[in-house]
């Protein structure tokens, strides 16, 4: 059985005055769909008014939704194939599964796992922007190496000390997100005052981190599925032009999570109308990149925002 930690936000009673102080900031104001947001990967900018999708590559026998599907280099590329003629500006290439009670593995065993997925994309698909979905400092390297182009992080730093440095000296993008402080806590539910107002601490701190160090593309992600509660994760969605304050540019990655489909009594392949009403939702409140499953059908999602709000 998962804990239940009580967390008091010290941050609670701030909540009233930055609402009222920050009008510009509420999620029913047009203004949050209007921040500039663009990042550099390798020398490519990347302009982000229109929101990208990233589709999911996992190369994992035991992912809880398509595990062992693509966990070889020849299906791992049709499939890199498929997301992007499907509309993936980005493929996030995950070697490890996150989630509960999943395989662990080393980063040897990661790099392993990768071989030569990356650089073959790469030749394959050259205008393909590849992130690697990694906690490990050494992964990265061996990402960079390979020709990777944003670097998501799903531990925040807090699970490699090296990773923070890392990130800083290839220059690429970085993806932060929300998560509890251990490998072996990452699922725990905390119980939080104020779930907004925690993401948005953390987020203030580690950016502080990140750019102390020199990185200067930040991409937050605020970790639904990860030790947070239905209740919470609802809060986020309703909450989502608020979380980060538009200061970076906001991932949502919400694709077959079990916050949606368990009130359901769904299976998490048969949620994709519901998914794509939120993914409306979070589009509506400033989200800039959606990370997928079902690349299609959030093409349509994001040409039906497009049009209806004749911002894209």
């Amino acid at each position: 059985m998962q804990n239940i930690i009580t967390y008091q936000s010290s941050f609670i009673n701030h909540k009233q005055s930055m609402l009222s102080n920050s009008q510009t900031l509420k999620p029913s104001d047009p203004q949050t769909l209007q921040p500039f947001h663009s990042i550099n990967c390798n020398g490519k900018l990347v302009e982000l008014s229109t929101p990208k999708i990233m589709g999911i590559l996992n190369l994992t026998p035991d992912s809880f939704s398509d595990g062992g599907k693509f966990n070889n280099e020849k299906s791992a590329l049709e499939h890199a194939e498929k997301l992007l003629k499907d509309g993936a500006e980005i493929i996030d290439i995950g070697p490890q599964s996150t989630r509960p009670n999943a395989e662990f593995l080393n980063s040897k065993e990661e790099i392993e796992r990768i071989g030569n997925v990356i650089s073959r994309i790469k030749k394959e698909f050259p205008e393909a922007l590849i992130s690697l979905d990694t906690f490990y400092a050494e992964t990265v390297k061996f990402g960079f190496n390979e020709g990777i182009d944003i670097i998501n992080d799903i531990s925040g730093g807090q699970y490699d000390d090296k990773m923070f440095d890392t990130a800083a000296e290839t220059k690429l993008p970085y993806i932060l997100m929300h998560v509890n402080p251990s490998y072996k806590t990452m699922h725990d539910k905390i119980k939080f005052e104020d779930i907004t107002l925690e993401i948005n601490r953390y987020f203030s701190g580690k950016t502080n981190e990140l750019l102390e160090k020199g990185v200067k593309d930040i991409i937050l992600d605020p970790g639904f599925g990860f030790g947070k509660t239905i209740e919470d994760q609802m809060k986020m969605i309703d909450e989502t032009g608020y979380l980060g304050l538009s200061k970076f540019p906001l991932l949502i990655g919400i694709s077959r999570k079990s916050f949606i489909y368990k009130p359901l009594g769904k299976s998490p392949l048969d949620i994709n109308r519901e998914t794509q009403k939120l993914h409306m939702k979070v589009l509506e409140q400033g989200a800039k990149i959606l990370r997928v499953h079902d690349v299609a059908e959030t093409a349509v999602t994001i040409g039906g925002f497009c049009e209806k709000n004749k911002k894209c």
